[in-house]
């Protein structure tokens, strides 16, 4: 019984690592890229508020696409993944985060501050749905565990980046 619940656990990572990885991955860009260009151009909404904010930039979204997909290559020479489908999968994140940010400029969260639970699920879910919808179906189970799992390691991971002095914020 509890090495089913492992091996049900390392199954479920496996499918999801490439949307973590992606999600992860533009926090690099800020490293790499000295010059950063918003998603948004700058532009404010009807709301006369930022669209995403100058955290959303072309570099990250570019770098965690990328990321995304190596890992889907990478877990596809094992059979443990394809590459269509950590390519929809980290598409659906990253087009979730920027839903993310774009309902916390909406309610007047700043860039940097907690959102609990939109940070961590509106990519997730966003991911979720582009994958049912274009590639396959995906065990309801499996959406359970993500949704419990993934705030904890959400909270863990930038807790790690912070310290490595890879996020200004521990959240």
């Amino acid at each position: 019984m509890f090495s089913d619940f492992i091996d049900f656990t390392i199954k479920s990572i496996i499918f999801i690592l490439p949307s973590y990885i992606a999600n992860g991955a533009p926090v690099i860009s800020s490293k790499i890229f000295i010059r950063r260009h918003p998603i948004d151009m700058g532009k404010v909404f009807i709301d006369h508020k930022r669209i995403f904010g100058d955290g959303k930039t072309y570099e990250g979204f570019i770098i965690g696409l990328i990321t995304g997909t190596l890992t889907g290559l990478f877990l596809e020479t094992f059979s443990y993944h394809t590459v269509e489908g950590a390519f929809i999968l980290s598409l659906g994140t990253l087009l979730g985060d920027l839903i993310g940010s774009f309902i916390k400029r909406r309610i007047g969260i700043k860039r940097g501050q907690k959102a609990p639970f939109l940070d961590q699920l509106t990519f997730l879910y966003f991911a979720l749905f582009l994958y049912y919808f274009f590639y396959d179906a995906i065990e309801v189970n499996i959406i359970i565990f993500l949704s419990i799992i993934t705030p904890i390691l959400h909270r863990f991971t930038n807790y790690v980046a912070y310290k490595l002095k890879l996020k200004e914020y521990p959240w």
